[in-house]
């Protein structure tokens, strides 16, 4: 197979917005914290003593948040990045711009406001290591017009990582300014910002390009979509002759509402975006033109953390999407990233820069077998 080469003929420009946090991680032996699991809740527990000191493995203090995250994931795969996103007046404030000057991002768009501080997050990490979370998110919630009016949106790529609070008011302008600019324009939104201002949402889906979502945050949208009464008489033959994983055989629900895979696709491409991502944890993800699906799975190996994982997979693909690359490839290195992120506790150490992920790609893109369905 001929792989697509990450090198462009000069630096990718790429725009991202999102949050910025520092990230304070505990590793919590198994043996010390207790962990319950609800089957028909399909919720886990972590659990500990009240009133007693739990001892921990290491703690790190790291900086995060989606739009942080992403800014660095670009910038390794050899991109020109700037990002937007609003800090407090902090020690913490300092520890984000370290980390951006390190990783050569352009921080100019970074304003600070003394109204709250700047977002932070503790994570006790422990069992599969898909660790539980304390969020405060600050000063990410307070982006407002005055912040974006001196952005020039003139990128390659605009990623709009998940918006809080009062910044999410400003998606729908983001959005259209980056798209109307001919920037490739990728979307990632978290529950609550889809949950809050789902109207907001929908209607400026005509401005995205590619669309990525987990699998609670897609599941989310079906009740929204099946008011809209969108039937899809469209059927999809499998290509790829394999067992069909677990998440095309089911489809989506949420609030007594079903979907299949396919009709969910179809109703969300009928509101504008040109590419759909699904990402399913361990279980591995999808990702969906007009024509074809395609299902990629995890790659098997062992697993420190899962932050940031999420934000490394759909960082990675929206730069192969936009390079050109057929959706398959970059499910690969997609995938690729995302496992070597969870081979850490943090967000960005496992982040791969472009050699390393080409020679990844090279060694194991073999152990992750795409299977597709087409359009009938």
């Amino acid at each position: 197979m001929t792989s697509q080469k990450l090198a462009p003929s000069r630096p990718k420009s790429v725009l991202t917005i999102g949050g910025a946090m520092v990230d304070t991680i505990a590793v919590i032996e198994d043996e010390l914290i207790e962990r319950m699991s609800m089957n028909n809740a399909g919720r886990a527990f972590l659990l500990m003593e009240e009133g007693r000191k739990t001892e921990a493995s290491i703690i790190s203090t790291h900086a995060g948040g989606g739009g942080i995250n992403t800014a660095i994931a670009f910038s390794r795969l050899g991109c020109s990045v700037e990002t937007v996103a609003k800090l407090g007046v902090d020690s913490r404030a300092r520890i984000i711009r370290d980390a951006l000057t390190t990783e050569g991002v352009n921080a100019r768009f970074i304003s600070e406001t003394s109204a709250s501080g700047t977002g932070a997050s503790v994570m006790i990490s422990a069992h599969d290591r898909n660790a539980a979370v304390f969020t405060f998110r600050g000063a990410n919630g307070l982006l407002n017009v005055a912040d974006i009016d001196s952005v020039p949106f003139e990128n390659d790529l605009v990623y709009i990582a998940g918006l809080s609070d009062r910044s999410a008011d400003l998606f729908p302008d983001i959005s259209a300014r980056a798209a109307r600019s001919g920037a490739v324009v990728v979307a990632n939104p978290g529950i609550r910002q889809l949950a809050a201002r789902g109207d907001d949402f929908h209607k400026a889906l005509k401005s995205i390009s590619l669309l990525s979502m987990n699998r609670d945050e897609a599941a989310s949208q079906v009740p929204r979509l099946a008011a809209q009464r969108r039937k899809s008489s469209s059927r999809f033959v499998q290509i790829t002759p394999s067992e069909m994983p677990e998440l095309m055989r089911q489809g989506l629900s949420s609030a007594g509402f079903e979907m299949a895979l396919p009709q969910y696709f179809d109703s969300m491409f009928s509101l504008g975006p040109d590419c759909l991502l699904i990402t399913d944890g361990k279980s591995g993800a999808y990702a969906a033109t007009r024509e074809e699906i395609f299902f990629c799975p995890s790659l098997q190996i062992p697993v420190v953390g899962t932050a940031g994982a999420g934000d490394a997979f759909t960082s990675t693909f929206a730069f192969m999407y936009s390079e050109g690359a057929h959706p398959s490839e970059a499910l690969r290195y997609a995938t690729i990233n995302a496992g070597s992120v969870v081979g850490y506790a943090d967000t960005q150490t496992g982040l791969l820069r472009r050699p390393e992920i080409e020679a990844k790609y090279a060694s194991s893109s073999h152990q992750l077998t795409v299977l597709s369905w087409k359009r009938s």
